[in-house]
């Protein structure tokens, strides 16, 4: 009788053991587990406020761009905006992507094509004489048949006042590139047999050797007559 008295405050003993462990487990469980559910609560929070921040820079970005858009039309809709010198600053990714990211090239191919094709319709004279051969074509230089985006891309494409010095300097470089599109224009033209004229606001007297070279040197050759700017002085007669 004795021996199971024993025997039975043993059992009783081991099983509050047991207890005792198996609760010590369970906190070292929880105590193990706090730290990894506030890292994952510390990155969820870090995806969140990143994901917000991103939300915001585009939302940021995107309105910039309507920004972008939205002046453009005004300016371009019989310039109906308050006087300015330059671009405002909020449109700059705008020009930027809109000259270099290709749909400024896309819409001259567009325009060029429409140009062409209404040039193809044209009968022209096959008299050689200069009273009846009067089949002419007229091209802007700067920024149609060559192109001016060098300088105008170091100077945020119009963020920045025009600086009309530095242009000249850029211009006497002789180094503005072809228009390709305009370029494959003017080739066509003088192939079937237009008198192609170019006209500038460059002066003669100072830019016509380096603006002729330079159109040379991009491939506009065969056209009838550079037309440039000429310097005009008053003259004052004193009369006695």
């Amino acid at each position: 009788m004795l021996k199971i008295k024993i025997l039975q405050a043993v059992l009783a003993g081991l099983t509050f053991l047991l207890g005792l462990l198996s609760n010590l487990v369970l906190r070292l469980q929880k105590q193990s587990q706090k730290p990894q559910k506030q890292q994952k609560l510390l990155q969820i929070k870090s995806e969140l406020d990143s994901s917000s921040s991103s939300s915001t820079e585009m939302m940021v970005v995107d309105d910039d761009d309507m920004y972008g858009l939205s002046w453009r039309l005004a300016m371009e809709t019989n310039n109906n905006v308050r006087p300015w010198k330059t671009i405002p600053l909020r449109c700059y990714k705008h020009v930027e992507n809109y000259m270099i990211g290709g749909q400024y090239e896309h819409d001259m191919n567009l325009i060029v094509d429409e140009i062409m094709f209404y040039a193809s319709q044209i009968t022209l004279s096959t008299s050689t004489t200069t009273t009846t051969h009067q089949d002419a074509w007229v091209l802007d230089v700067d920024d149609t048949c060559i192109s001016n985006i060098p300088y105008y891309k170091a100077k945020r494409f119009g963020c920045d006042p025009f600086d009309s010095a530095m242009f000249k300097a850029w211009i006497n470089q002789g180094m503005c590139p072809a228009n390709p599109v305009v370029l494959r224009l003017f080739k066509t033209l003088i192939e079937k047999g237009f008198k192609v004229f170019l006209v500038t606001g460059r002066y003669e007297g100072t830019l016509a050797k380096i603006t002729t070279d330079n159109l040379h040197n991009q491939g506009f050759i065969g056209y009838q007559r550079l037309i440039l700017r000429w310097i005009v002085t008053a003259t004052y007669v004193t009369f006695s």
